[in-house]
């Protein structure tokens, strides 16, 4: 196949910004690519790719960053930004279409998906998002009902924020295993990681760490210095080890001489990514039961889940994770989460829809 793949357009590729999406994208395109076929990705201008996908071609647009929906009110209005990337981007693709058989959103935003009737080449999302706007719940449930089997999710917690009308396409998500070490030896360390804002809920776990006495070490790209400086003015001095975002050779070789990682979101994560990157280091999880990472954590397997927003119940969770063998973690992430497995249920799902397309034609 011929894929163009259209990533977010919120930040560039290999900065952080655009969180997990920037994870997913590169596991499909090196997996798709290891699968024999032919990738283009279209992103920001800055953006680069990772040795495993140096096959792939990298075309680059300019233009202002799209503001996240996550962080705007559910119900605002649809927004472009003057000289929006996102517009840039799909410009070019439409522009592109004829030389691919498929196009592959990978961006949470209204446009590309209300182009997905419009376009000569069959358009599919993978959403990377839970429902967290009005604008983009009805445009999803719209392709759903004039385009089955164009949308895809991570997980069905995920899918089942959205009012769908056929059964929802799940992929999961997948990652290169052999990047990430297993750490038999855990040091007196809890962790977390993730973007520094408040939807993650660090607040949470940094006060499980301090009724546990052990210091919590933080990952992640921070987007709100000021919440960031709430959260370590709520614990005691030292509680905290501020870590900054690592690029994932650094992040596993640190991360996996965590004890235990804490996942605290107060949303419906699509996913979890970095719960999967934790296991792959043999560092067990404790987690609140609330969208993906609820599916991921598999209690007494591969660590403990808690009440979504109950500290007593995650400082339970905490407790139990630390007896969970770490080689049980690595074992459920060989088996469910590689790049190999997730390239190849991308690949089904992607041929299916060319088929129905050509089909129909």
């Amino acid at each position: 196949m011929r894929v163009l793949v259209v990533s977010t357009p919120v930040g560039t590729l290999g900065s952080g910004r655009g969180g997990g999406v920037e994870l997913t994208a590169t596991a499909l395109v090196a997996g798709l690519l290891e699968r024999g076929h032919l990738l283009t990705v279209l992103a920001g201008e800055g953006s680069r790719l990772p040795s495993g996908c140096a096959a792939a071609s990298l075309w680059c647009e300019r233009g202002s960053d799209q503001p996240s929906w996550q962080h705007r009110p559910r119900e605002a209005a649809v927004e472009l930004p003057a000289d929006a990337l996102l517009a840039r981007l799909w410009r070019r693709a439409l522009g592109e279409q004829a030389h691919f058989d498929v196009i592959l959103n990978l961006g949470y935003d209204w446009l590309p998906l209300w182009l997905t009737p419009h376009t000569a080449t069959p358009l599919v999302h993978l959403v990377s998002m839970g429902s967290v706007a009005t604008a983009i719940d009805a445009v999803i449930a719209d392709v759903d009902r004039s385009h089955p089997g164009h949308l895809a999710f991570h997980t069905a917690a995920q899918a089942a924020d959205f009012n769908l009308s056929t059964s929802p396409v799940l992929l999961g998500n997948g990652f290169a295993l052999e990047r990430y070490h297993v750490q038999e030896q855990p040091q007196a360390l809890l962790g977390w990681a993730g973007r520094i804002a408040p939807e993650k809920g660090l607040e949470d776990a940094a006060l499980v760490a301090a009724r546990i006495g052990l210091p919590l070490a933080v990952w992640g790209l921070e987007e709100d210095p000021a919440y960031a400086r709430r959260v370590e003015a709520a614990v005691p001095a030292g509680t905290l080890q501020w870590r900054g975002f690592l690029p994932t050779e650094q992040l596993q070789a640190e991360l996996g001489h965590c004890a235990v990682l804490l996942n605290t979101p107060k949303w419906n994560e699509a996913f979890g990514n970095v719960v999967v990157e934790a296991m792959a280091c043999g560092v067990p999880v404790a987690a609140y039961a609330r969208g993906g990472p609820a599916e991921l954590v598999q209690e007494g397997r591969t660590g403990a889940l808690a009440s979504p927003d109950d500290l007593d119940a995650l400082t339970a969770a905490v407790r139990r994770a630390l007896a969970v063998p770490r080689s049980q973690c690595r074992s459920w992430v060989d088996e469910h989460c590689s790049q190999q497995a997730f390239a190849g249920r991308i690949e089904t799902w992607l041929e299916s829809v060319i088929e129905a397309w050509t089909r129909a034609r």
